[in-house]
Order: C-alpha cells, then structure tokens, then sequence
C-alpha cells in the first residue's frame, strides 16, 4: 500500500512495507487542478496529457496535476454498479483528437510496435471501490478522434472493492513479470482485461507481452492501430487519494521489467460492497429491442445492449435483402424523448434536433447479399427503442 503524508510543510512519498513507514524524496508540487468534467492538461513539454475524464456522473470530481502525474483530490460521485464514475487517467496518444506530440497511430505487425512499453506507480487508498489499471486503444483505422473500435486492454494492477472486469474470466498468463487472469467482454469493441493475481504498486511491461496474448486468443489483429496508451483509474466510490506518477512510454524496447509488488496488498474497502463490472464504457445489460425498418433492399434491426442511470449502448444489424452487393447504406430514426447520441462506432453520423442519419464508413459499405454489417453507439439519456427506416444503395 503507498500513501502520501505531510511532514510539516513538506509532502513527501510514503510506502507501508510491513508495518512502517519508508520516505521516498519530496513530491512535485502541484501546478494545476482540474476539476471540469472533460478538463486536461499536457504535462512534460506535452509528452503526456492529463484527463480528468468524468464520463459516468455528473457529481465533481477533482485531480491535482503536477508534471509527474495527478491525485484524485475530490471525488463525490457514487456508482453501485454498472459503469464508473469516472476515468482519470495520463494519455500518450491520441483521446477523441485530443494528441500528444506529434502522434500518429501506430501498426500493431510493425518494427515500431514491438519496441513501445510504458511503466506507472500508483498509490491507493484503503477504501471505496475502484480499479489502478491501464486502458490501451487499438483501432481497425489510424483513428485520432472518436470510438475505437477495435480492442480495448486493459491492465489492473490492483483492484478494491469487489471491481471486478467486464465479461467474465477465460483463461491466465504468466507475462510482464507476474500472473494475470485473463477476462473478455464486448462493449461494441472487444475489451480483454489483465487482472493481476497480486496487487502491485507499478507496473513496468511491452505492450507486446499483452497484446499478442489478446491476438493469440482471436480477441485483436495485427493489422489494427495503436492509438493511446492511458494510466489511471476507475471509481465508483471512494477515490479520493488515488494517485499516479512516475509514468512513461518508452519507444525503444527496453520496457519489461518485474513490477514490484513488495509490501503491497490488497486495500479493504470500508464497506461491503455489491461486485460491479467495469469497463470504460458502461456495461450493465439491457435486454431491449427495436423496431426495424426495410426500404431499398436493406433491413435495420436494433437493441440496447448495455444500460446505466444516465445512458446506454445501443447496436443496429443492417442486413442487405436484395439481390447484389450493396454500394452503401443509411439507417433513418428520431429519438422517442430526450436522447443525445454521445459516439457512434462503424458508421457515420448526422443529427438534426431528435433525427439521426447513420451512413456506412468506407470498410463496411459493401454488404453481400444476404449478410450484414453492425454498428453501435454510446447516448445520453434514458433507453429507447426508435423505429428505424434502412435505404441502400
């Protein structure tokens, strides 16, 4: 367990190795806070981005940013289950357009690729329920903006609460210098998460050592993008005194060391706590179902397949019905009440007023007759079931 404790007017590192206190040197001082819900921040030179990222309540949430990393300072928002609240975290890559220096997304067979690994240490609290883990965004396209849509990993170095990953558990490896359960879960994009089988306070690994598990499994291909790497974490409650440092992306194969889990253990939240399940898009099931529509040999079918408090994921099947190839597709509805469509994955959009117009992208246009192509998005507001109207061409 690591904590930060003030020793006059001095804010120094503390880690508890069995039963006493170890220092570590003095702390950076703090240069910002960030407490708006998408604020961020570039820290070393822009090498790094800091994001307060609060996505899953509209409670406040504050960090405090120094050039080294950020601690959760407030956190009031409270989540029983589903989605979390948040997730503050440091990017290197690209967040919805949002890029570090110079960034271009990065082939996952390339010669560049096998060489990226990136270290972390975290500090944890003894309380709430929440998860230290790493999101990784990979991508069909070199995607700078918007959903990914290719595989999410996620690394958890620890974990509290009863936090537990989206889907459930299909196997464990031995990489990066200690044993991970291995869970997968589709949330519109494949989510395979790493669950370390003890907590450790950093993390030190080769992209490699998890995504080529992930490709071996049929969960991510080679031919996909990088596109970030973020540290950080998920609460539901009780995040405050989270915090993060010493983080880095390195480019030239020499990540891959042991973490060190020495004198680290499993923090106990302070109350019993119902398992929740995580990703860093929500994940409670919603069984509901649309109605579709069928013009110009094309027939839309939707369902919401993930739902929480404040909004949901839903996912529209367009099946060619005609004799040829299509050319191209759009899917017409208007929202019921009160939607807002947040991101779309696998199609294009626009909106007027409660209309949306979803259009093919270039890789799933061409529809063969008989078979179907699925694109989904995230919306604010309570779960509906428009009526869908489909022309292709």
């Amino acid at each position: 367990m690591k904590a930060r404790i003030a020793l006059a007017a001095t804010a120094v590192a503390a880690a508890v190795v069995g039963g006493g206190i170890v220092l570590s040197g003095p702390a950076s001082a703090v240069e910002t806070t960030l407490c708006d819900q998408y604020a961020s921040t570039k820290v070393q030179g822009g090498e790094y981005i800091v994001q307060n990222n609060v996505w899953g309540t509209s409670a406040t949430q504050c960090i405090d940013v120094t050039d080294d990393g950020f601690t959760i300072t407030q956190q009031d928002g409270v989540n029983s289950g589903g989605a979390p609240t948040a997730y503050p975290s440091l990017v290197w890559g690209c967040h919805y357009n949002n890029c570090t220096n110079d960034f271009s997304p990065i082939l996952a067979s390339s010669s560049e690729f096998d060489k990226i690994g990136s270290q972390a240490s975290f500090t944890y609290n003894t309380g709430g329920v929440w998860n230290a883990s790493y999101d990784i965004w990979f991508d069909p396209t070199a995607r700078k903006d918007g959903q990914n849509t290719g595989a999410e990993i996620m690394i958890w170095a620890n974990h509290a609460g009863g936090a537990s990953p989206v889907g459930s558990k299909v196997g464990e490896v031995t990489t990066a210098g200690g044993t991970w359960d291995v869970w997968y879960g589709n949330s519109g994009w494949n989510v395979v998460s790493y669950v370390r089988t003890s907590a450790a306070s950093s993390v030190d690994y080769k992209v490699t050592d998890f995504y080529d598990d992930a490709v071996d499994r049929g969960y991510a291909q080679d031919s996909w993008y990088l596109t970030s790497i973020q540290a950080g974490f998920e609460p539901w409650s009780g995040g405050k005194g989270l915090g993060i440092d010493d983080f880095a992306v390195t480019t030239d194969g020499s990540g891959g060391t042991t973490p060190d889990d020495s004198g680290t253990t499993e923090p106990t939240a302070t109350t019993t706590a119902t398992p929740v399940v995580t990703t860093t898009a929500p994940t409670t099931t919603d069984p509901g179902t649309g109605t579709g529509g069928e013009t110009g040999d094309c027939a839309a079918s939707y369902k919401v397949t993930q739902s929480w408090g404040s909004g949901f994921i839903g996912e529209v099947t367009v099946k060619n019905t005609g004799d040829s190839a299509t050319q191209g597709w759009k899917v017409n509805w208007t929202w019921p009440s009160g939607q807002k469509l947040a991101s779309m994955w696998n199609a294009s959009n626009e909106t007027s007023g409660s209309t949306v117009t979803a259009s093919n992208v270039s890789y799933n246009g061409g529809v063969a007759k008989g078979d179907s192509t699925t694109f989904g998005m995230q919306v604010d507001g309570s779960s509906a079931t428009p009526t869908l109207t489909c022309t292709a061409g």
